[in-house]
């Protein structure tokens, strides 16, 4: 250090600090071999907390803003470490550290590596989440400056920014499990994430003697190819009737094809274009009307249980009870029972038999 340098820090009797950035969270004072006037102002501007230490030990806290005349009356800490019964006026050696207790906004955090969550719909999925918080400083920057900062002379967020990331990240992850929300549900619940993160990470911030003023969740996430499969499934949700849109692709590429020939026949070419397309369309409307395009399910046979002598005989296809009333077993007043039939019912009286008496010739004259 040149002379001039030197004999102006000895002489400089104002201390303080002017931050120029938006970023440092702890200044140390730069002084000539620490040493601090008999006198000196210390300015703390609003928020900001000056802190003395002299040899190592943690001494006076200045968190009020204000400018203070530094005396053994102002320095009760100092000048107890120091012996100064009577006061003091030769300089004295101490480290000034200037601790920022504003808010550190738009700090990031966010998911390295995708996270392999299991949604009640869509089954395995991996996910990918980001946002930013803001923090601060505690008013009592005593924890801070002691478990994290320690001898470092300009402590900027970005030393530590990686470690509260780690922290949120994992606190995020934990209660997303726990949360259970399908993943097409998760958009509406952002707010209510972001706050049970910022509650679930108090106690780790308070650690470091910082505390989270507001955390956000800005966005979640899947990977590429699984948020293709959705649009497509979505595209399909928002098309909806699957026919009407097929016969109005349909009717697009015949007109296309038609404008597309050239020659003097271009109007008819087109003309046949929307005529094909048109009757296509018709048959495909014909498709919808006439029901399901599917064939009906193949019916199943009715099986009867009749009384014969009093006792409970069956049960019978309906080829057998053709042939018992043909051969006059099987008679008008026989009682017969199936499956959903409340109780036993003679033969002429159930849907399904009646019209089996009217096949067979009636009884001969006697």
């Amino acid at each position: 250090m040149g002379l001039w340098s030197k004999l102006t820090n000895e002489f400089i009797d104002i201390i303080e600090w002017v931050d120029p950035t938006n970023n440092t969270m702890v200044y140390r004072f730069p002084r000539y071999q620490n040493e601090i006037k008999n006198g000196a102002k210390l300015i703390v501007r609003e928020s900001q907390v000056a802190v003395l230490i002299s040899e190592g030990r943690l001494a006076d806290i200045y968190n009020m803003a204000g400018t203070y005349e530094l005396t053994t009356q102002n320095m009760p800490v100092l000048s107890t470490l120091r012996g100064w019964k009577y006061g003091f006026n030769s300089p004295f050696k101490a480290e000034v550290y200037f601790i920022s207790t504003k808010n550190f906004t738009n700090m990031k955090w966010g998911t390295k590596n995708p996270v392999m969550l299991r949604d009640p719909e869509f089954g395995p999925v991996r996910l990918r989440a980001f946002g930013s918080y803001t923090m601060k400083i505690q008013q009592d920057p005593t924890k801070f400056l002691l478990e994290v900062v320690g001898t470092d002379g300009n402590f900027s967020t970005e030393e530590i920014s990686e470690q509260l990331r780690n922290i949120v990240v994992s606190r995020f992850v934990d209660i997303l499990g726990e949360s259970r929300i399908p993943i097409l549900d998760l958009v509406a619940n952002y707010d209510e994430l972001s706050k049970f993160v910022t509650e679930r990470i108090k106690d780790d911030f308070d650690e470091y003697g910082l505390k989270v003023t507001k955390l956000l969740v800005e966005n979640i996430s899947l990977p590429p190819d699984v948020e293709a499969a959705l649009d497509k499934r979505s595209s399909i949700g928002i098309v909806g009737n699957l026919n009407a849109y097929a016969q109005f692709q349909a009717a697009n590429a015949l007109e296309k094809s038609a404008q597309n020939s050239g020659g003097s026949s271009d109007a008819l070419n087109a003309g046949m274009g929307f005529v094909l397309a048109n009757q296509f369309a018709n048959k495909m409307n014909e498709q919808n009307t006439s029901g399901s395009q599917t064939p009906p399910p193949l019916p199943t046979d009715v099986s009867f249980f009749i009384a014969l002598q009093g006792k409970q005989s069956g049960p019978y296809n309906m080829a057998t009870l053709t042939q018992m009333v043909q051969q006059n077993t099987l008679q008008r007043d026989t009682l017969v029972w199936k499956a959903g039939m409340t109780q036993w019912t003679p033969a002429s009286q159930v849907g399904e038999l009646a019209s089996l008496f009217n096949q067979a010739p009636p009884p001969l004259p006697v």
